[in-house]
Protein backbone atom coordinates (compact mmCIF):
# COMPACT_ATOMS: atom_id res chain seq x y z
CA UNK A 1 0.00 0.00 0.00
CA UNK A 2 3.04 2.28 0.00
CA UNK A 3 2.43 2.74 -3.70
CA UNK A 4 -1.05 4.06 -2.94
CA UNK A 5 0.41 6.64 -0.55
CA UNK A 6 2.83 7.80 -3.25
CA UNK A 7 0.06 8.03 -5.83
CA UNK A 8 -2.21 10.01 -3.51
CA UNK A 9 0.71 12.30 -2.72
CA UNK A 10 1.17 13.06 -6.42
CA UNK A 11 -2.54 13.70 -6.78
CA UNK A 12 -2.45 16.12 -3.86
CA UNK A 13 0.59 17.92 -5.26
CA UNK A 14 -1.19 18.43 -8.59
CA UNK A 15 -4.27 19.81 -6.86
CA UNK A 16 -2.10 22.17 -4.84
CA UNK A 17 -0.39 23.39 -7.99
CA UNK A 18 -3.78 23.90 -9.62
CA UNK A 19 -4.77 26.14 -6.72
CA UNK A 20 -1.70 28.37 -7.24
CA UNK A 21 -1.05 28.23 -10.99
CA UNK A 22 -4.10 29.89 -12.50
CA UNK A 23 -2.67 29.88 -16.03
CA UNK A 24 -2.25 26.10 -16.03
CA UNK A 25 -5.05 25.22 -13.62
CA UNK A 26 -6.85 22.93 -16.07
CA UNK A 27 -3.63 21.07 -16.82
CA UNK A 28 -2.93 20.41 -13.13
CA UNK A 29 -6.50 19.35 -12.46
CA UNK A 30 -6.33 16.91 -15.37
CA UNK A 31 -3.08 15.52 -13.96
CA UNK A 32 -4.71 15.16 -10.55
CA UNK A 33 -7.59 13.23 -12.10
CA UNK A 34 -5.13 10.86 -13.77
CA UNK A 35 -3.41 10.23 -10.42
CA UNK A 36 -6.79 9.73 -8.78
CA UNK A 37 -7.66 7.06 -11.36
CA UNK A 38 -4.31 5.37 -10.75
CA UNK A 39 -5.12 5.30 -7.04
CA UNK A 40 -8.50 3.70 -7.71
CA UNK A 41 -6.84 1.16 -9.99
CA UNK A 42 -4.29 0.38 -7.28
CA UNK A 43 -7.04 -0.14 -4.70
CA UNK A 44 -8.95 -2.43 -7.07
CA UNK A 45 -5.79 -4.42 -7.78
CA UNK A 46 -5.12 -4.81 -4.07
CA UNK A 47 -8.63 -6.12 -3.39
CA UNK A 48 -8.46 -8.54 -6.32
CA UNK A 49 -5.18 -9.92 -4.97
CA UNK A 50 -6.63 -10.26 -1.46
CA UNK A 51 -9.72 -12.03 -2.78
CA UNK A 52 -7.67 -14.46 -4.86
CA UNK A 53 -5.66 -15.38 -1.76
CA UNK A 54 -8.81 -15.94 0.28
CA UNK A 55 -10.39 -18.12 -2.39
CA UNK A 56 -7.24 -20.27 -2.58
CA UNK A 57 -7.20 -20.66 1.22
CA UNK A 58 -10.88 -21.66 1.22
CA UNK A 59 -10.22 -24.37 -1.37
CA UNK A 60 -7.51 -26.00 0.74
Amino acid sequence: MNRLVEIRSQESLCRERAAHDFDRRNFWLAQAEEWEQRALDEIAYHFRECNVGQVELARN
